[in-house]
C-alpha cells in the first residue's frame, strides 16, 4: 500500500452537551493537528498516488470551512455532539467527496500530544 501524508491544524469552538462529557459540556475551544493519509494499492500514471501539493489545498479548503467558528452554530452540526471521532469521520467525508473514489483515506484529528482520534476508509 502506497500512501501520502500531508498535516494541516484547524481551531474550532464547540460544546458537547451531555453530563457524559464532564467539564466538555460547556462551550471550550480545540486546536486539532490534522493528518490526512492518501492510501491507493497502485500508483497513478505520474508514480503518485495524489500530488502532494492537491492533497494539502483539498485539506486546507475543508479545514477553512470549519476554522475559527463555533461548530454549535453550524447547520451541518445541529443536534449532533461533534466529539472528536465524529469530526475525524466529518472531515473524511468532506475530503472523500473532492479526490479519486479509488483512493482509501485516513483521517486524524491530535487533541495533544496523548490523544487523538481516527476515521478511515
Amino acid at each position: 500500500m502506497f500512501s501520502v501524508k500531508v498535516t494541516d491544524h484547524i481551531m474550532i469552538a464547540h460544546s458537547l452537551p451531555d453530563p457524559f462529557f464532564g467539564a466538555a459540556q460547556n462551550m471550550h475551544g480545540a486546536t486539532y493537528v490534522t493528518e490526512v493519509t492518501f492510501m491507493s494499492e497502485k500508483l497513478n500514471s505520474k508514480n503518485v498516488v495524489i500530488d502532494i501539493g492537491e492533497a494539502s489545498l483539498i485539506t486546507k479548503n475543508v479545514l477553512s470551512e470549519l476554522a475559527y467558528k463555533n461548530l454549535d452554530e453550524l447547520p451541518q452540526f445541529k443536534g449532533i455532539l461533534t466529539t472528536t471521532e465524529y469530526l475525524a469521520q466529518y472531515i473524511h467525508g468532506e475530503i472523500k467527496k473532492k479526490i479519486n473514489n479509488n483512493l482509501k483515506l485516513k483521517v486524524e484529528l491530535l487533541e495533544s500530544h496523548v490523544a487523538s482520534a481516527s476515521y478511515e476508509s
